[in-house]
């Protein structure tokens, strides 16, 4: 039964900029919920003291209006998440999407270029992150007590947030029954460029994450060499081509390098997409894998993805 609380790739960057670390995180207590609000019948904001990233982190949960126990799907962001809503809801139709599904879609705010990761040194632009630890160790039981959830769950995202959601399953493979990735590369052998770009474009130091180019810890969180752990699990990829489609006119809160790239973007993606699931076939591990034959990096191509997704992820955890 839910209860409320109410108040309280750039590898030229050079290896001596590691930065050191930060005052630990705190300790001693377990993540706690400092309030839930209401937003509306079908979708609240739960604010969580996370001991392990030593802030508070809103969440944000699409839930059905009834009663009753249902799974969960963590839908993870892109690149740059929305400041005050995740941008699924932002420039997707995800909310009037699963109003009517008994599921609870989780929608993590904040995390901007953090691949969903512990990174190993905290970031003079972006402080502590420890979002594997805070995703799947400090926020499943919350929204397992708060939300009705029954223990069964899904993790999917688009680019990065799909990166990682393939990171966290072969990370913890026990936790989740399916995941799927829209537009996303879950090889960082063939990303460690992009990633590292991607995170010093945005102010933070690449090496602070997993450290440089050689670190041992870019294999450990790589999905193609861990894929046998997805064995037995759904798996759902789609990918554009990067050639124009029907969407390409809609005004949506692309990223700035989208507007003007996505289409390079995508081809990249795609090729990695064919590479990883190659990978599958060649373990026997069944997956569904969508392209299309047009398609940029962009938010109504993700839209898409979702919906054409959703049957598959939700017959994997019986939503």
């Amino acid at each position: 039964m839910r209860r409320r609380v109410v108040s309280a790739a750039v590898l030229a960057v050079a290896a001596g900029l590691l930065s050191p670390a930060l005052a630990p995180p705190a300790t001693g207590h377990a993540a706690s919920v400092i309030r839930v609000d209401d937003l509306n019948a079908n979708r609240s904001a739960m604010f969580i003291d996370s001991p392990a990233m030593g802030r508070t982190i809103q969440v944000q949960v699409l839930h059905p209006a009834g009663g009753g126990s249902r799974p969960s799907f963590y839908l993870l962001d892109g690149l740059d998440p929305g400041a005050t809503q995740s941008t699924w809801t932002n420039a997707t139709d995800a909310e009037p999407f699963f109003r009517d599904k008994n599921v609870n879609v989780v929608l993590p705010m904040g995390g901007q270029a953090s691949y969903y990761t512990d990174w190993i040194s905290d970031d003079p632009r972006f402080g502590r992150y420890k979002w594997e630890t805070f995703l799947t160790e400090e926020l499943p039981p919350l929204i397992d007590d708060y939300f009705s959830g029954n223990g069964v769950n899904a993790i999917g995202g688009l680019s990065m947030g799909g990166n990682a959601a393939f990171t966290l399953t072969v990370r913890h493979p026990d936790l989740y029954r399916a995941v799927a990735g829209y537009s996303a590369c879950p090889d960082t052998t063939i990303a460690q460029g992009a990633t590292m770009f991607s995170i010093a474009n945005r102010g933070g130091n690449p090496f602070n994450m997993w450290g440089g180019p050689t670190s041992p810890a870019w294999a450990e969180h790589n999905p193609a060499l861990m894929a046998d752990r997805l064995r037995g699990k759904t798996i759902y990829l789609s990918t554009g081509t990067g050639l124009p489609g029907p969407h390409e006119l809609e005004i949506k809160p692309q990223l700035p390098e989208n507007i003007f790239f996505g289409g390079p973007i995508e081809f990249g993606v795609n090729a990695c997409v064919d590479t990883f699931a190659q990978r599958l076939r060649d373990l026997n591990i069944p997956a569904r894998v969508d392209y299309s034959p047009v398609g940029t990096h962009s938010w109504s191509y993700w839209q898409d993805g979702l919906h054409d997704s959703w049957p598959t992820i939700a017959g994997a955890i019986g939503a």
